[in-house]
């Protein structure tokens, strides 16, 4: 670990709540609000450095998962807050978010931990068996919860009635469960890094103190993130409005802005040529994302008064469908160069640009 950043990540994200309290629900005049974003970056940098504690004491993959389920369990308090406000587009909010979420770990993380670990070593090696049932999952949940409501005619498309939401919700979380499961304790070597591959001899074990204390400032600074990322909502919303994007591109800025603390991590890790943990990283988030996101909609949709349209339109099928075929492709043989990775980038090129011109 950077010792560099030891005083200024232990300081800016209880700094950033300090703030976050402090400015919430007032309108912001511009200086307050760059002091905001700035705060933002800095607590994504703490995020960054915590998980990175937290996972070299408890080891891999477990270290991934606490990043990953930490930064959805806050996804979802963000989606639920913001579909309890109202107003419009909230019906596709969480339906949007999760997408992107899926779209942006799936090729954009797993992009760039391949293009920067190719560039290094020429060939990414990894666990195909762990990335392989980790892609698996990730299709599952996202065909069960986003694409079968498009199809399904019991309820208005792209809805789910009741007991097929129900159905989903019970599906996703059991699919996650056993994920997790699969992960830490029966085949936990599936996700451990190839042996030979990367080195981490320069990180300091940090002591079970140091590791609560990072695991707690971790988890101040996730909720520092996307509660100030919900402070500048309405200027995202007014910014996307201004650019003529449509508003289903709020949920696309929100997963990104979510996102940023496992994108740093990975890269961080693939420059150390660690891409299984990088894969973990990106594969956990975007099971976690689904897996714990629709059961917790399909409960908050008990007292939401507006529709929860869950199905995804014909152009997200398609990338979708797209990133299945080349992620089955790119994991299969447990090796990928420039090309593989070129190609997870430019699917979630086209995702971004689709997003703000469909």
């Amino acid at each position: 670990m950077r010792t560099s950043l030891n005083r200024s990540a232990v300081v800016l994200p209880p700094l950033a709540l300090a703030v976050l309290i402090a400015v919430w629900g007032r309108k912001l005049p511009v200086p307050v609000e760059v002091v905001v974003v700035a705060l933002l970056a800095g607590s994504v940098l703490a995020a960054v450095h915590h998980a990175e504690v937290v996972a070299h004491r408890v080891g891999e993959p477990f270290g991934s998962l606490i990043l990953a389920v930490s930064v959805t369990v806050i996804e979802v308090g963000l989606i639920i807050t913001l579909m309890v406000s109202g107003g419009p587009g909230t019906a596709t909010l969480a339906r949007d978010t999760v997408f992107a979420a899926v779209m942006i770990t799936c090729n954009g993380i797993v992009g760039l931990s391949l293009l920067v670990t190719a560039l290094r070593s020429h060939v990414a090696v990894f666990n195909a068996e762990g990335t392989g049932a980790a892609l698996a999952a990730v299709i599952t949940l996202a065909t069960l919860s986003m694409v079968l409501p498009t199809f399904t005619i019991s309820a208005p498309s792209p809805q789910f009635t009741g007991p097929q939401l129900a159905f989903a919700a019970v599906a996703s979380l059991t699919l996650y469960a056993l994920f997790v499961i699969v992960q830490n304790v029966r085949h936990r070597e599936y996700f451990l890094p190839v042996e030979g591959g990367g080195t981490d001899e320069h990180a300091e074990f940090p002591s079970r103190r140091n590791a609560l204390t990072s695991l707690v400032l971790l988890l101040v600074a996730l909720v520092a993130v996307v509660g100030l990322a919900k402070v500048e909502s309405g200027t995202i919303e007014a910014g996307v409005a201004r650019f003529g994007l449509p508003h289903s591109f709020v949920g696309v800025v929100i997963a990104v802005l979510i996102l940023l603390p496992e994108t740093l991590a990975a890269l961080r890790n693939a420059r150390r040529d660690q891409v299984q943990i990088s894969l973990n990283l990106a594969l956990g988030s975007a099971i976690a994302s689904i897996g714990l996101t629709i059961p917790a909609i399909a409960v908050a949709s008990i007292w939401l008064a507006g529709p929860l349209s869950l199905g995804l339109g014909a152009t997200q099928i398609v990338l979708l469908a797209l990133t299945s075929g080349v992620g089955v492709l790119t994991f299969m043989p447990g090796r990928a160069t420039l090309l593989q990775a070129a190609v997870h980038l430019s699917i979630c090129a086209a995702f971004l640009f689709l997003a703000a011109s469909p």
